[in-house]
């Protein structure tokens, strides 16, 4: 099993400024892929942004520029800082990771959603 713990998501006005962390753990022997998806109301779920381990950031492009996602490795943990946000960045976000397990199987998990708020 491989859980997902997620924190940041609230509610912040047009022009501030959110981090959110999602930490990975569980039966993980690599992580080949951390990223975050959004999903608006009556929305389809898109990717926000990943990291590929090894690989260089993809960034909608709605949020390229504002966005920043990192990671740190020794704690199985990916961020995503988000700065200048606009009411359209509200959305319930995910994360999303691809590992390798302990069993040698592909494990592709998703986090429980964290909100973000944006008000006009």
């Amino acid at each position: 099993q491989v859980q997902l713990v997620e924190s940041g998501g609230g509610l912040v006005q047009t022009g501030g400024s959110l981090r959110l962390s999602c930490k990975a753990s569980g039966s993980i022997l690599r992580i080949d892929n951390m990223g975050w998806y959004r999903q608006a109301p009556g929305k389809q779920r898109h990717l926000v942004a990943e990291i590929p381990s090894g690989a260089t950031a993809n960034y909608a492009d709605s949020v390229k520029d504002r966005f920043t996602i990192s990671r740190d490795n020794a704690k199985n943990t990916v961020y995503l800082h988000m700065d200048s946000l606009k009411p359209e960045d509200t959305a319930v976000y995910f994360c999303h990771t691809e590992v390798l397990s302990t069993t040698d199987a592909y494990i592709e998990t998703w986090g429980q959603g964290t909100l973000v708020t944006v008000s006009p």
